[in-house]
């Protein structure tokens, strides 16, 4: 490209992401079926000849912004996904022109060292163990994959074991201990570790979703107890203070996936929901959840004492890899080639300071307060204790929560989408986003009666 052609085509590309911001909240949340259809127009065969920069950008512009889910917007309550901040989606801009494959810090240093900031403020923030270790990965699926490697490592290697070099077969037999309501990334993980699926030992939960500490199983030698802290569906947790203390008496490993409310304990109104989970061995969360940086950005954290295990499960040696004397990120994550996740996380970190991110997670649970005392005074029956930011309501059977759903989809005011919780049809509502005001809860509420009485 010639001189100022760069400049040009990357001021082009921030207008039209300014203009798809300012007007995300403006439009219908969902895309509407002639946007959708208009997708068609890219799906041409693989051109012979190449077309310039700028006209690439007007066309994908053209096509996909319309056809867009505005989860980028502040009515988007359908997943427990948030948008971005605009320091961190300036810092994504920044980091991706830099280009870095943070993988070794003496080749990529200033990533390196930011990535290094950033996950010490992590630690701080979510008030866990000083010198916790972790790596950055794309969420909270590779998170709890990577954390759980960790604890197969440590688990394993105290029986002599060498996992990584020996592999599962002929190992001692582990138990996975689980809750009844675990996320499915959890069972994804323990799936690609070689621990499957279903040779998991289940502990039923309560109305809530929180795993009965009652019902806690003798834990035998060898054993990983899998604890949630915020329910996908409910936003309950696990009584981590009773059972983290039994688990480590049968010197079992804990891992906790905290995708969204480990983030709880980063907020002096609500850390006591997530109490006792700091006594975790490992924890998995997502940064793109609460913390609201730009996709795709998870963090696998595992306490100081067991960075060994971490650092075992994910290295990886070769002669064109240099070895330096710092932390080296890709020795503690699955990926080698990795973009500089953490950039965006400490940007986050940077404008939102301690208080700024008490501040958004207490804020969105507020929300969701709202969300529920509206819907109850409407005659609506919410399912679940609102202790965090998620709403389950059902309007009536199955099949008239289903049809009301469908109705408030289609208005475009908000978006939800249907969940069963404990085999009861629900709408679930999650707020999490940054730029949700009380403006627009009430303006969704007042499209979620609409829905309901037509």
């Amino acid at each position: 490209m010639r001189p100022g052609e760069i400049e040009t085509l990357l001021q082009d590309a921030a207008k039209r992401a300014a203009t798809y911001l300012e007007e995300v909240s403006l439009r219908p949340v969902a895309p509407s079926a002639s946007a959708v259809a208009s997708l068609a127009a890219l799906d041409v065969p693989l051109p012979n000849r190449g077309t310039d920069a700028s006209t690439v950008l007007a066309e994908l512009d053209a096509a996909v912004s319309p056809a867009t889910m505005a989860m980028a917007g502040p009515r988007f309550f359908g997943f427990v996904i948030g948008g971005a901040l605009p320091a961190t989606l300036a810092a994504s801009v920044l980091a991706t022109a830099w280009d870095q494959n943070s993988a070794r810090h003496d080749v990529t240093p200033g990533t390196a060292v930011v990535e290094d900031v950033a996950l010490r403020w992590v630690v701080e923030a979510l008030g866990l163990p000083r010198g916790t270790a972790g790596g950055f990965v794309t969420g909270a699926t590779v998170a709890n994959f990577t954390a759980l490697a960790a604890a197969r490592h440590a688990v394993l290697a105290n029986e002599g074991w060498d996992v990584e070099a020996r592999g599962l077969f002929g190992a001692p037999e582990l138990t996975v201990v689980v809750g009844a309501e675990a996320h499915v990334s959890v069972f994804k993980a323990l799936a690609m570790l070689g621990l499957g699926r279903e040779r998991v030992v289940v502990v039923p939960v309560d109305g809530q979703g929180r795993m009965r500490a009652g019902a806690l199983p003798r834990l035998p030698p060898r054993t990983i107890v899998c604890l949630q802290a915020g329910n996908v569906n409910t936003g309950a947790f696990d009584p981590a203070a009773e059972l983290v203390p039994r688990a480590h008496e049968a010197a079992a490993w804990v891992h906790v996936d905290g995708a969204f409310g480990l983030w709880a304990r980063a907020s002096p109104e609500l850390a006591a929901l997530a109490a006792g989970f700091d006594g975790a061995d490992s924890w998995a969360t997502d940064a793109h959840k609460w913390l609201n940086v730009p996709y795709d950005s998870g963090l696998a954290l595992v306490r100081h004492e067991g960075e060994g295990a971490l650092r075992a499960a994910m290295g990886m040696t070769a002669a064109y890899l240099p070895q330096g004397a710092r932390r080296d990120p890709a020795d503690f994550t699955p990926e080698l080639s990795r973009r500089a996740r953490g950039v965006e996380v400490w940007a986050a970190l940077r404008a939102l300071g301690r208080v700024g991110v008490a501040d958004l997670v207490e804020r969105c649970c507020r929300h969701a307060r709202r969300f529920a005392d509206g819907l109850r005074a409407a005659g609506h029956r919410v399912l679940n204790d609102v202790v965090l930011n998620q709403v389950l309501v059902s309007f009536g059977d199955a099949d008239r929560t289903r049809r009301v759903i469908a109705a408030l989809q289609a208005d475009g005011t908000c978006w939800c989408g249907p969940t069963v919780w404990q085999d009861e049809t629900a709408m679930r509502i999650s707020v999490i986003s940054w730029a949700t005001t009380e403006e627009d809860v009430e303006r969704s509420l007042e499209a979620m009666r609409r829905a309901a009485s037509a």
